[in-house]
């Protein structure tokens, strides 16, 4: 019968004293992506003795029968790398996530290491397209968005990714922030093939109301260049929350009226610059507040006469369009207002603009 293998290359990630035994590897972690049903599916986790004595590993458990696993039965020399394979034999269709616990005399709690990966009839891959070359990797976005996140959320997003180089890629998304995890299943690919990348949000670790962008790279391996052709932008926009609001509170809320939804600037036509004008009225019975204006992307100036507006009032909203940093721009021309109107705590302008 066939077998997939999986195989994790090895780094020795921690610093040990010379008279202790130490078991590093890369990673404790193999996703194997899909896995075709009653074919048996190996990982190989590569690994090393880093202390400076003979290590002995006296025993070895799985979370399951349906795990078998193969490892040294003789000392492992100081420095010396060794291989332990885990076999799942794939006959029960869905998600699976298999632990390994290896015992040694380095130390008395067990290494754990785990097997995921998901059984399937017949394995789909994604047949859209990969317009964006990242290095020898190819993806099928490169601009990720968090809309409307409320603060508690965990939502995530999922980029497809394909291997166009020679060697097999073990895929690494780079620099994340705290606020976002990414996993790639799976964890190796093979020249042609392909792996779904998904981004986590936290939403709990996110600062400040409004527009949180940042940057991450896709690597072909752990320890990868980061360069500007791998990069991913991502954007999250946290919205106030107004659920605990009496109905007399609501009642009594300010109330956004915009002159338009959009901003129509045209053509620029030769020029290097367009204007436009929105006016913002206040028509409820509060203080309307601007908690936040930010541009989604790069070529845009935007000013406001006033962040407080009272009933009745009106405040000008005026945006300019630089046409040389607009052409380099990866996302769409936008305005972000965040609002304490509870009906429209976010609004967004869309600057449309040849």
């Amino acid at each position: 019968m066939n077998k997939k293998h999986i195989t994790v290359a090895l780094l020795a990630l921690t610093f040990v004293s010379a008279g202790a035994q130490e078991i590093t590897t890369e990673s404790k972690v193999i996703d194997c992506g899909q896995v075709v049903f009653k074919h048996p599916v190996t990982a190989e986790f590569e690994m090393k003795n880093s202390g400076g004595q003979p290590l002995t590993i006296t025993n070895v458990r799985t979370s399951c029968g349906c795990t078998t696993v193969s490892y040294p039965q003789n000392a492992i020399p100081a420095g010396a790398t060794f291989t332990v394979s885990a076999t799942y034999d794939a006959k029960q269709m869905g998600h699976f996530d298999k632990q390994i616990g290896i015992y040694s005399n380095a130390s008395g709690d067990p290494t754990i290491l785990s097997v995921r990966g998901v059984v399937v009839g017949e394995i789909v891959d994604f047949q859209g397209e990969y317009p964006y070359q990242m290095g020898d990797l190819a993806v099928d976005a490169n601009d990720i968005e968090f809309d409307n996140v409320n603060r508690g959320d965990h939502p995530f997003q999922k980029i497809h990714i394909k291997n166009n180089g020679t060697k097999t890629a073990e895929p690494v998304i780079m620099h994340l922030p705290d606020y976002l995890r990414a996993e790639v299943s799976p964890s190796r690919i093979a020249p042609g093939h392909s792996a779904t990348a998904t981004i986590v949000l936290d939403s709990h670790r996110l600062r400040d109301l409004g527009l949180t962008q940042t940057s991450v790279f896709l690597g072909s391996f752990l320890g990868d260049k980061v360069s500007a052709d791998k990069e991913l932008t991502v954007s999250t926009v946290l919205l106030p929350g107004f659920e605990n609001m009496t109905d007399a509170q609501r009642a009594n809320a300010p109330k956004m009226r915009l002159s338009a939804g959009s901003l129509e600037l045209g053509s620029f036509k030769g020029k290097t610059k367009k204007k436009g004008e929105i006016e913002i009225t206040n028509e409820g019975r509060s203080v309307l507040n601007i908690r936040s204006l930010q541009m989604f992307t790069t070529g845009l100036e935007v000013s406001l006469n006033k962040t407080e507006i009272k009933p009745g009032e009106t405040a000008k909203l005026k945006v300019t369009a630089l046409a040389k940093e607009l052409k380099t721009a990866r996302s769409r021309p936008r305005v972000l207002m965040i609002t304490n109107d509870p009906e429209n705590t976010k609004v967004v302008i869309n600057i449309n603009i040849q």
